[in-house]
């Protein structure tokens, strides 16, 4: 009795299991209907705009160059300081070149025995014409030769002066002295005391001493890609942001469109120039990175649609409108201007339509 109990205990309860197995896959199997979630229409100021990559320079920096060879003697200025046009940046102690000093020195005496005897012959000349024994024109003669060899021995006297000293004595024009040729910040100084240096000629550029630049007259320079560069035109509005200052963007205006492009990376590029407006409360240095954003288009105030709730079909450009609970119809609308992520709704809907979020968006 006790067995047929727990065989029948034990068909009952595989029963029940085989119809709950049964029932579960039976649930498991049957699709859980899809709620489709909606978004809806605002108004947003739409923003198409080219961006192009560059450096924050001044518009104009000078270098200053030596006149002379020789050894930076002293520095009177340093990186970072104001200096106004005129003022002393540093002094080059000559090292003369020996054939030039030679041939100088060689000049001093030839001019002074030419002197030596120019003067002579003007005393015997002007005593005759004091005598009234030669004729008032042969005495000037001599009186110009005097004259002239004065001057040559004074030249001859210079020239040696500033191959020796790099300055004349009488006129204390010292060329060894670099000056300031423009006021502005002094931007660096790549030369150190002690340092040699070469003065410009026809062969080199000479070595430069400082780099002299107005800091409040900033451009950007940066590039732009070809497809871009018909889309812009000198006067337009330009944002910059820049990588040392966060959260603070400032306005430019471009000034100039290369006419040549370059290539770069396989591409071609134009370079551009923005006049930066400066704000006096931040500091910007020379050679900050920055990114300058082009305003190519702009709309305020329209009324505008995600990108992500647009779809295609062929030349159509349609949303899903939800007109009942979870239910939708296809409505052809027309679009104007995006910037990638919302674009303007032209016509088809109106605010207030609840267009539904499409999850797998099907690729164009």
């Amino acid at each position: 009795m006790i067995k047929k109990i727990i065989t029948y205990t034990l068909i009952a309860g595989l029963a029940i299991l085989f119809v709950w197995t049964f029932w579960f896959l039976y649930q498991n199997s049957q699709k859980k209907p899809v709620v489709f979630q909606t978004d809806t229409l605002f108004y947003s100021d739409i923003v198409q705009k080219s961006v192009s990559a560059g450096s924050i320079v001044p518009r104009k920096e000078v270098a200053i160059k030596s006149q002379v060879s020789g050894i930076v003697d002293k520095l009177f200025v340093e990186a970072g300081q104001y200096i106004e046009k005129g003022e002393l940046i540093a002094r080059i102690r000559i090292v003369p070149n020996m054939a030039n000093l030679n041939n100088a020195e060689t000049n001093v005496e030839k001019a002074k025995l030419q002197l030596t005897q120019s003067e002579t012959e003007y005393k015997r000349y002007k005593k005759l014409f004091d005598d009234d024994l030669i004729p008032e024109a042969e005495y000037n003669k001599y009186l110009l030769d005097y004259n002239q060899a004065k001057e040559s021995l004074r030249a001859a006297v210079n020239n040696y002066d500033i191959v020796k000293d790099g300055a004349t004595k009488q006129a204390g024009n010292a060329t060894n002295l670099v000056r300031a040729t423009v006021s502005g910040m002094v931007l660096d100084v790549p030369v150190e005391e002690g340092g040699f240096v070469i003065e410009g000629n026809t062969f080199n550029e000479g070595t430069t001493i400082a780099f002299i630049a107005n800091m409040n007259d900033m451009i950007f320079l940066g590039k732009v890609d070809e497809s871009e560069v018909g889309k812009i035109k000198p006067g337009m509005e330009v944002d910059l942001h820049i990588a040392a200052i966060d959260n603070k963007v400032f306005p430019a205006t471009l000034e100039f469109i290369s006419p040549k492009g370059i290539t770069e990376d396989g591409a071609i590029k134009f370079e551009i120039k923005a006049a930066v407006k400066i704000d006096k409360t931040v500091y910007i240095r020379s050679g900050y990175s920055a990114n300058a954003d082009l305003v190519l288009q702009r709309r305020d105030s329209v009324l505008s649609v995600k990108e992500s709730l647009i779809q295609f079909s062929g030349d159509s450009v349609y949303v899903e409108v939800e007109t009942k609970p979870q239910e939708f119809k296809k409505q052809l609308i027309k679009t104007g201007l995006s910037d990638g992520i919302k674009a303007e709704v032209l016509s088809g809907v109106k605010l207030g339509d609840k267009i539904k979020v499409i999850v797998d968006k099907p690729k164009m």
